[in-house]
């Protein structure tokens, strides 16, 4: 293995991307027991290297349980003693997401319903609350699936190197942040940048048309087959799907809506760009109208 502290910090970067959050040894242990493991008596002879290195993760393990079974009671409590949220079940917390989302008047009271909503389980491994981006008076909107890594740190919707092409493809169409609304379906980032489930997706979908109706823009874009099939309730993928126009219902009118790949798709396959440019004109095309 490579002693460059660079590497080491790549691969603990992959690491935390991918959604690690402990280090484990290389012997088994019952962190849940309430009394260690009696070891077996050592070997006569020489032991192999791995089974010495495994007495000294056990040994270690040892005095880690002894500390916090003596700690202080000011001390953070041991993790065994930890309860763990009780989600409520996806249609039930479906059903909670959508009452809250209906009483929301504005879009503040909806972003704060949302920072005080626990039906989600996506709520518990994020950072933060990544929930919209740009002027919500604007007359177009942007819709993503859901945020990933430099969205989770920041708070900001398309952020990353996704987002900066996005910012390019807008100024394209002589548009920016000032004059376009973006948001995604799902507003919490999944660990690892996992594809959110049906569930958790169902269980945001509430929120998001909630915030659509309450921007009222005059173009909805859906970014990427997920968004697409979510908020227009159609099956095709992408690829047939992008550059037709459909009409959202937001239940007191209807939105043209078009959709297109996800600027994340261009970055590994750029000569889908051309594409993209023909959608984006026609979305030029329709504000000027």
């Amino acid at each position: 293995m490579s002693s460059d502290p660079r590497d080491a910090r790549e691969l603990l970067a992959f690491y935390r991307d991918a959604g690690v959050d402990a280090l484990l040894g290389e012997a088994p242990v019952d962190r849940m027991a309430d009394e260690p493991i009696a070891e077996p008596p050592p070997e006569t002879g020489t032991r192999p290297a791995a089974a010495r290195g495994a007495d000294k993760v056990a040994a270690g393990a040892d005095q880690v349980r002894e500390y916090f079974q003596k700690r202080p009671r000011s001390d953070p409590p041991w993790p065994r003693e930890a309860t763990a949220p009780v989600l409520p079940a996806p249609d039930v917390a479906a059903v909670e997401a959508r009452a809250a989302a209906k009483s929301a008047e504005t879009l503040d009271e909806l972003r704060a319903l949302l920072e005080g909503f626990t039906g989600c389980a996506l709520r518990a491994t994020a950072t933060q609350l990544v929930f919209a981006d740009g002027n919500p008076q604007a007359r177009v909107m942007f819709v993503g699936e859901a945020p990933g890594y430099e969205e989770d740190m920041s708070g900001t919707p398309f952020v990353g190197r996704s987002g900066k092409l996005l910012d390019r493809m807008m100024a394209a169409i002589g548009l920016d942040r000032t004059s376009a609304y973006i948001a995604n379906v799902v507003p919490w980032r999944p660990p690892g940048n996992r594809t959110p489930t049906p569930q958790e997706t169902a269980i945001c979908l509430p929120f998001i048309r909630r915030q659509i109706e309450l921007a009222n823009p005059d173009v909805l874009v859906c970014l990427g087959g997920p968004s697409a099939q979510t908020l227009l309730g159609i099956r095709d993928g992408i690829t047939r799907t992008r550059g037709r126009w459909f009409a959202y219902d937001t239940g007191t009118r209807d939105i043209r809506a078009i959709a297109t790949f996800h600027p994340a798709f261009l970055l590994r396959s750029p000569l889908q760009k051309r594409l993209v440019w023909r959608d984006f004109m026609a979305i030029k095309k329709a504000l000027t109208q």
